[in-house]
């Protein structure tokens, strides 16, 4: 694939243009499967980037910091110009009562400016919070993320798994650029809630998980999970879920024959579909599925396809919780905080 088949659009209304399609680093350092080699995981970004991808999402959470590091390191195979970097703060770690979140504005600072050394970059492209700190009001956050602005640290600002009260109480603060959020052929709940707020306000769309982590990306993913993958403990990938699930991928699977491409290329193409707001940021550990993947954008769909593969995998018959339960108090959902004093 030549670099200019890949398209570029303008995600949000503030400015940033990225590629058609992102390529999300989390993989690369774990998580569903064992960390790759250093040298992998950049060959993986440069290939990316070689083949029109300009836009990579990371995390302090992944890793932790680990995942920052190393695409910190192949960035610096890329003019600085022509990336788009999205990195994301608010998940301050585990314990024993689960996952812990933070948005205090002292907290998004400190995280600021230890991202962008991991990275080792002067600005970050897209700094979203990764998960909504529900004892914080969203005012107090977006203020800070605000300062970062005006002193060219962050370009623009998003949120991941935000509720829409929240969007629109952050968006009159400072203007947000894009809500992260889960969006597949199998999670489609943010339809009725979420995405008419982003598309009243101009923010753009960044669905995370377009493969249903992994589930449409290929037989082995839906036959054999490794036993150390986290997958292996996901509810929609265990006992009679997965068995039920199952029949959904195989359906994709005849219809993938009939548009003469790949399941993972169907699938992607439907996220890719759903609008020019709409960036999808699939991750891999491999070449191969990665040209898979960019295969998508070719895959022209019309709105009676798009009908007819939504069809395959009615939302509401898919089983188990999209959340493994350490996440669940952390939904979209759940993303209220308290007004400000």
């Amino acid at each position: 694939m030549e670099r200019s088949e890949m398209p570029r659009v303008k995600l949000g209304t503030q400015g940033l243009e990225v590629s058609k399609l992102g390529f999300g680093c989390m993989g690369l350092t774990g998580v569903y499967n064992a960390p790759v080699p250093e040298e992998a995981g950049i060959a993986i970004i440069r290939h990316a980037f070689e083949a029109g991808i300009t836009f990579f999402d990371t995390a302090d959470a992944y890793g932790p910091h680990t995942n920052e590091v190393l695409l910190g390191k192949a960035l610096n195979h890329f003019p600085r110009e022509k990336v788009q970097v999205a990195t994301k703060f608010g998940i301050a770690g585990f314990d024993v009562s689960g996952m812990r979140v933070k948005g205090t504005p002292d907290y998004v600072r400190a995280c600021c400016e230890a991202s962008l050394q991991r990275l080792a970059v002067d600005y970050i492209d897209l700094y979203y919070q990764h998960r909504i700190d529900q004892s914080v009001p969203i005012e107090e956050t977006m203020r800070e993320l605000k300062k970062l602005v005006e002193e060219g640290k962050v370009k623009y600002v998003g949120l991941s798994e935000a509720s829409a009260d929240t969007i629109r109480r952050a968006h009159a603060v400072h203007p947000i650029t894009a809500v992260q959020l889960e969006w597949s052929l199998w999670t489609r709940d943010i339809e009725e809630d979420i995405i008419p707020v982003c598309r009243e306000l101009g923010i753009g769309i960044v669905p995370y998980s377009p493969l249903a982590r992994g589930f449409f990306a290929g037989r082995a993913a839906v036959e054999s999970i490794p036993s150390e993958s986290l997958l292996s403990k996901h509810p929609r990938y265990t006992g009679e879920n997965l068995e039920k699930n199952k029949v959904m991928y195989t359906r994709l699977e005849m219809l993938s024959k009939k548009y003469g491409c790949t399941p993972a290329q169907l699938a992607l193409s439907w996220v890719l579909h759903q609008g020019e707001d709409v960036v999808p940021i699939p991750g891999t550990t491999k070449v191969k599925n990665l040209d898979d993947n960019m295969g998508a954008v070719k895959v022209k769909l019309s709105k009676e396809d798009l009908e007819e593969i939504s069809a395959a995998v009615p939302a509401g018959e898919v089983a188990g919780s999209r959340l493994l339960g350490i996440l669940e108090p952390y939904s979209w959902r759940l993303a209220n905080t308290p007004l400000p004093k």
